[in-house]
């Protein structure tokens, strides 16, 4: 009985303590906003959302979330955003993904302190606030365009301005292999590597600097590992996502590989840590 007593307590405590509430901020160049998890729980344009199939827990979800696009009030659809979690990911969505979708829509999932997410794998965790999408297939959304533990989104300059040194030699054609490879690695690997020591990423190595993949890896090798990274060497603390033929088609892994092998001769080191 005793027992049973001190559990009661423990339990009355931790329904009386105040729950932490966890915050946002979404900087658009207009004065930064912050956002907290009671505020928008509240908000009349919260919905109870199902996500069949979701990139991160590989199971049906449901979560609390709000509209992504009613947060970035002030958003042009040509800017870039970045969305940076607290793990040390960043990714960077064209705002005209999220403004002017064509038929999937993205949310800002809300962890609600009295009903926490499980973990993830390796007992990661998603929350506070995490990206999601409904209907993902219509507009072939990556797995990389679906941050989790969201810390902040800023609206960012062009990727040239902010980071020359990942950009291919301009005198290529625009429509060429390179330069569209150019779109794919902003797309599937800025989020997690950099590249000539530029990025805001910190998840993955350097894809340049000291050596390029391709230059270590035959490219039979180097595909099977963008394919699934565990089918080339088992490691179960690995952080890198295969990518399927739904996420990168093979047209799009053989632009990939082609701005790979031209950045291998475009080695810039940086000049600061």
């Amino acid at each position: 009985m005793p027992a049973l007593l001190r559990r009661l307590c423990m339990l009355a405590l931790c329904v009386a303590l105040p729950l932490r509430a966890a915050e946002l901020t979404v900087d658009l160049g207009h004065g930064a906003r912050t956002y907290r998890t009671e505020q928008l729980l509240a908000r009349g344009d919260a919905r109870t959302i199902d996500i069949p199939d979701d990139v991160s827990f590989k199971r049906a979800m449901r979560y609390r979330a709000v509209p992504l696009k009613a947060l970035l009030q002030g958003a042009r659809p040509e800017d870039a955003l970045l969305f940076v979690a607290s793990d040390g990911f960043a990714a960077e969505i064209p705002a005209t993904t999220i403004l002017q979708a064509h038929g999937s829509e993205a949310w800002l999932a809300v962890e609600e302190p009295a009903r926490p997410w499980p973990p993830l794998a390796e007992n990661k965790v998603a929350g506070p606030f995490y990206v999601v999408w409904t209907d993902p297939q219509a507009m072939r959304i990556g797995p990389e365009q679906w941050p989790f533990q969201l810390a902040a989104i800023r609206r960012l300059a062009p990727v040239a301005e902010r980071f020359p040194g990942i950009v291919p030699d301009l005198a290529l054609k625009p429509d060429g292999a390179v330069r569209k490879g150019f779109a794919v690695f902003q797309r599937t690997c800025f989020a997690c590597h950099t590249l000539n020591g530029q990025g805001e990423a910190r998840l993955g190595p350097d894809l340049n600097i000291p050596h390029n993949p391709t230059e270590y890896l035959r490219e039979d090798l180097l595909r099977a590992y963008i394919r699934d990274p565990q089918s080339l060497r088992h490691w179960p603390q690995a952080r890198m996502p295969g990518f399927d033929r739904q996420a990168l088609s093979d047209a799009e892994l053989d632009e990939l590989l082609a701005y790979l092998r031209h950045m291998s001769g475009r080695k810039a080191h940086p000049t600061s840590p």
